[in-house]
């Protein structure tokens, strides 16, 4: 079984890849159990649940979903 440190390595180079804030990226990911195949069509297809989540984690007011910035005032 994959370790947290290792979980998190790879969710981060996955949310660069995407250019997506690290926060979203956790957040699907936790929400789908860490299922890379699940966690891409949530990123394709938003996830309110996902974004609450993300800013919850976060101080900043603005977060990235690939080219769309999210602000924390319209979550």
């Amino acid at each position: 079984m994959t370790n947290q440190a290792s979980k998190l390595h790879h969710v981060g180079e996955w949310a660069a890849l995407r250019n997506t804030s690290p926060e979203i990226a956790e957040a699907i990911f936790e929400l789908v159990n860490y299922d890379e195949q699940l966690a891409e069509k949530m990123w394709e297809e938003g996830n309110d649940t996902a974004l609450i989540n993300a800013f919850a984690r976060t101080d900043k007011q603005t977060l990235f979903w690939g080219e769309q910035t999210i602000e924390r005032q319209n979550v």
